[in-house]
Parts: C-alpha cells; structure tokens; sequence
C-alpha cells in the first residue's frame, strides 16, 4: 500500500528541522498511524542518524536491561516510541548534558508523554515539543502556505468574492486526516480500520500510561463522549451513565487527551463581559474517529442533513486547532456561551485581540446568525479582530463591521 506520508509534505517537517538547528532533542508527538515514525525516519536518513523503535522487542529488551549501554554507541538518533521506556529519558538528559551539540536526537511519542510519565523540567532547555497530528487538510491540497489566521486578526477579507463550492466537503469530513483512513476508498474497509483502531486505543495503547481495570466501561465512554461532542462537557451526566464516579470520568477523558482522541476547550472570559460559562466543550481531533463512533455515513448525511451538523463542527475545530499548532503566535481556541445562552462555536485569542467563530452546515446565512458575535463585539470593543459564519456555501460575503460569513475552504485554501 502507498504510504501517503512519504507523498504529502508535512507542515510540521520545517518546524522539525528549525528545531534540530539549535536545540538538543526534538520531540515529535501525536497519535498513532499519524505518520511521526515516517517523518522521521526521513529526516533521519538524510541526516545520517540511527532508527531505534522501541516497538522492536529485541530494541526494547535492551532499553530495558541496560539504558546507559543503550546509549553509550549512539551519536544521533533517532528513539521511536520512547513511551514504552520513559525510564530512557533519564539517560537520554545526562547523554545530551555531556555532549551539547544541536540536533542530537528525534524523539516520537504516540502519547503525551511530558503530561503523564516524565516531568518536563527534567528536559528543560534541551527540548524542543511539535505535535504531528492527522493530515490538515491544507496537508492533503498540498498548500504551502495558509494565512486564514493573519487575515482573520487583520480582517482583511474581501465586501463579496464568489470562491465556489467544495463539493466533496462530506467525504472530507467522513474520511479524516489519518493517512490509512484515506487510502482505503471503500467505506466499509475505512471502518474496519477506524473501529480497529479505537478499540487498540481503548485497549492496548492505554496501557501504556496507566492500568485501567474497567476497559469495557472505558471504551463505553469513548462512544458517549462521541455523542456529545461540541457539547459542554458534564462530567456528572457521563458518571451516570457509565456507573462510574466523576472523577474517575475526569481521569479517563484526561488520558483521552493524553493519547491525542479529544480536546477540552476551555471558555473564554474577561473581566469585561461578566456571566459566563465556566465549562469546557469537548471535541475530537479527528472527524473520521468521529463520524465511525457516531455510525455516521455519507448516504446517511445525503438522507437526513441533520446528521452532518455536530460533524461540521468537529471538522472545522480539528482544521483550526492544526493552523494554531502550526503557528508560532501563540493563538489560544476557546469557547464562548454567556448565562442568555448566546454563544460563538470558537473563539481565537492573540494578546488582546479576539476572532469569534461559529458554525453552521447550510449555504447560506442570516443576520441572526451574528446575534452573539454583536454582543461580544459591544462588550470588548477595539479587541474585537473580527466575526466569521463558516458555512457550507460559495462565496465569502460581509454582513456588517468586521462581520463575515465565507466557505470552511478558507481554512485551508
């Protein structure tokens, strides 16, 4: 089978390489199957380091039985899966303290690894954290540069450009971003794969951070979390119906986030706009998992376009949260609901400046679909960068100051 990643360039390879430039170990992170061993293992070549995957029994046998041995023969390398030893780490810190050197090593992670097993200030200054998740789908157009975010801080989008329908945008969002997700062309086969993989998530790869003795209500969960994704995330309700306590619910969906499935996103707040909420929404990185959990097809869409809705939304937070991993800025996502239910699906933040984002499945918009992005703009004044309905239509068209409403291809094209 192809293997796309050799295929599509990756947005996270410049910021790799940048990386190697001055900094002792890079440390590329993301799930499963998102192409980081491939990544590096080309990087790898061209720069004439070693491969060791901790997958390799014999490999992990030896990181295991001896670490500073381990070590003792390697210059440049790099360590695919250190998760299965994080002991390594250790070794690794004291092999790059006495031979300071840039560039030294790639690390890969399929868990967040700094979040639940090793303290990151035992790498500090010697580290360099890039995450390396699905294909973007600026990945898959094979676009080089995407500036949606500058021009959303800058407002600076066109009165009215007609730009064209993307026609494929349900397949877009069935399929997802992992690279064998995409290969396989047949739906059925794409499921097989999906539902093996949540399984070996929800089985396997956990293990790998913590022992979890409720393995069926685990994956249970998973399922539920599907279900209520883009929603305000209630701990109680989910405690409830797997017959779990809350703050073992809290737990689980912490290593969900841990192992790249789901993101909390946290609500916005200033001390200028009073009445918030204070509950975070909850979301998946990737609209193929979701849409598999969901048991969600492209006839079932084409049948009932009520089913496509939380999707979309799905889809455009994986598009938006992959723009601000790749952006330097440090741009924050965040949500926004006040206590009259008025709320924007997200919200961008840069120093002071705010980019309200909401949004709707359906071609075209109303004024009413503004209503809360007015009310914010009133409350926060000169902060407010600009207000964008991302739809399903062709064209991108203004509706009032700093005000638009533009096709979800702007992400990416």
């Amino acid at each position: 089978m192809t293997d796309l990643n050799y295929l599509v360039p990756r947005h996270a390879e410049t910021r790799v390489r940048v990386a190697l430039k001055d900094t002792r170990i890079v440390a590329l992170l993301g799930p499963r199957q998102s192409g980081k061993s491939t990544l590096a293992k080309k990087i790898a070549s061209e720069r004439g380091m070693q491969f060791l995957s901790l997958d390799d029994p014999d490999t992990l046998n030896n990181a295991k039985e001896d670490p500073r041995g381990f070590f003792r023969e390697i210059d440049r390398a790099v360590i695919d899966e250190i998760q299965r030893q994080p002991s390594l780490i250790l070794t690794l810190k004291r092999s790059v303290d006495s031979d300071t050197r840039p560039g030294r090593f790639i690390i890969t992670g399929s868990v967040d690894l700094f979040k639940t097993m090793i303290t990151p200030d035992s790498l500090a200054g010697r580290m360099e954290i890039i995450e390396l998740l699905p294909f973007s789908q600026s990945e898959i157009e094979r676009t080089t540069s995407v500036n949606f975010l500058e021009r959303a801080f800058k407002s600076d989008f066109p009165g009215y450009k007609e730009v064209g329908y993307t026609e494929d945008l349900v397949d877009r969002t069935i399929v997802g971003g992992y690279p064998e997700s995409i290969l396989r062309t047949n739906q059925r086969r794409r499921r097989n794969w999906m539902i093996s993989y949540i399984k070996a998530l929800a089985s396997r790869d956990v293990s790998e951070i913590t022992e979890i003795n409720k393995k069926v209500d685990f994956q249970k969960l998973i399922y539920l979390l599907a279900m209520n994704s883009g929603q305000i995330l209630k701990l109680d309700r989910l405690a409830r119906d797997i017959e779990v306590d809350k703050n073992t619910v809290d737990r689980w969906v912490t290593l969900l986030e841990y192992m790249f499935l789901v993101r909390r996103v946290r609500p916005w707040f200033r001390n200028k706009v009073k009445q918030l909420t204070k509950k975070p929404k909850l979301h998946f990185l990737d609209t193929g998992v979701l849409a598999t959990l969901l048991n969600v097809s492209k006839g079932k869409i084409e049948a009932n376009r009520g089913e496509f809705g939380s999707l979309f939304e799905g889809f455009v937070f994986s598009e938006l949260y992959k723009l601000v991993e790749q952006n330097d800025d440090g741009i924050s996502i965040f949500h926004y609901r006040d206590l009259q239910q008025y709320e924007v699906d997200f919200i961008l933040e840069l120093d002071d400046k705010v980019v309200a984002i909401e949004v709707k499945a359906r071609v075209t918009n109303r004024m009413e679909d503004f209503k809360a992005m007015k009310r914010l703009r009133e409350a926060i004044g000169s902060s407010f960068a600009c207000g964008i309905v991302l739809n399903t239509g062709d064209r991108i068209q203004r509706f009032g100051e700093k005000l638009y409403a533009m096709p979800v291809s702007q992400l990416w094209t």
